[in-house]
């Protein structure tokens, strides 16, 4: 290996473990006490936090092994490779796209409502929507099984690489993955954020006044304030990650190259690893 492939090996086993100490950690700090239930932040928290972990340990972690090693040598591991890396990738993004709205109503309950329960405290409607976000996961990801192989490249290495049977299943399926596991969730995300901003802007004279009152109705407004503000910081990250990450997903497939996807791969992967310590700073109160 060059001095280059070893750079980008010891970025990938950096950000590999930075994801998996966040997302643990995400996760642990959002089961509920012994003394209290389960409740809608935590389980979408949670979530977010294994979907993450998917790509954390079966995803990133064999990548940056086979990175140090120069090829892939883990064999039929491409397979679920490929499976788990669409599957936690689409999910990681439902459950942001959840946490954005869930947090635009709290916050809208918190200032207008007196912390008037909102339809997503349902635990019932979560599971629900957690439930489909999964199935969708699950079907864009179950091609990967017939689209993926293990061919031998330079110096008879092996590649884990995409191979579609024609270019025809290629242009059906990708426009359809990138639409609705993509740009629907990140229209989604951004409407929600900008929803957040508005309302902070119009009401920030009364937030000053109910962050300081902590006995205001049913609820903190202070501490959703500092959760929505971290909501609005999480899908700055993710708009910025992802619109490059479906840019140069969009590009690879006009003009096929392995430098385009591999750099999606990067900033994919990067948007995992800063995500957990950001929602631990922003809701660490909750």
């Amino acid at each position: 290996m060059d001095a280059t492939e070893w750079i980008k090996a010891f970025i990938r086993g950096l950000m590999c473990l930075l994801g998996i100490l966040g997302n643990n950690w995400l996760c642990l700090r959002s089961l509920p006490g012994p003394k209290s239930s389960l409740r809608t932040n935590e389980v979408l928290f949670i979530n977010l936090a294994v979907s993450n972990l998917i790509t954390n340990y079966l995803v990133d972690l064999p990548a940056t092994m086979a990175d140090f090693v120069g090829h892939w040598f883990l064999g039929a591991y491409c397979v679920v490779h490929q499976f788990c890396s669409e599957l936690s990738e689409t999910s990681s993004v439902f459950s942001t796209l959840f946490i954005s709205v869930f947090w635009y109503q709290k916050l809208v309950g918190s200032l207008k409502r007196g912390g008037a329960p909102i339809q997503l405290d349902s635990l019932r409607l979560i599971a629900c929507l957690l439930a489909g976000s999964w199935i969708v996961a699950v079907v864009f990801s179950v091609p990967q099984f017939f689209f993926v192989k293990v061919v031998s490249g330079n110096e008879s290495h092996d590649d884990c690489i995409e191979v579609f049977p024609s270019q025809t299943a290629r242009q059906i399926y990708e426009p359809l993955y990138l639409t609705f596991t993509n740009v629907l969730p990140i229209a989604g995300i951004v409407f929600a954020s900008i929803q957040i901003v508005i309302t902070l802007l119009r009401n920030q004279t009364r937030i000053q006044g109910l962050t300081s009152d902590h006995h205001k109705g049913t609820a903190n407004s202070g501490t959703h304030v500092r959760a929505a503000k971290s909501v609005v910081a999480v899908a700055t990250v993710f708009v910025v990650c992802w619109v490059t990450h479906l840019l140069l997903m969009i590009s690879s497939n006009i003009h096929t190259s392995s430098l385009m996807l591999e750099l999606a791969s990067y900033i994919g992967s990067s948007y995992i690893c800063i995500i957990p310590y950001i929602f631990l700073y922003g809701v660490k109160k909750l």
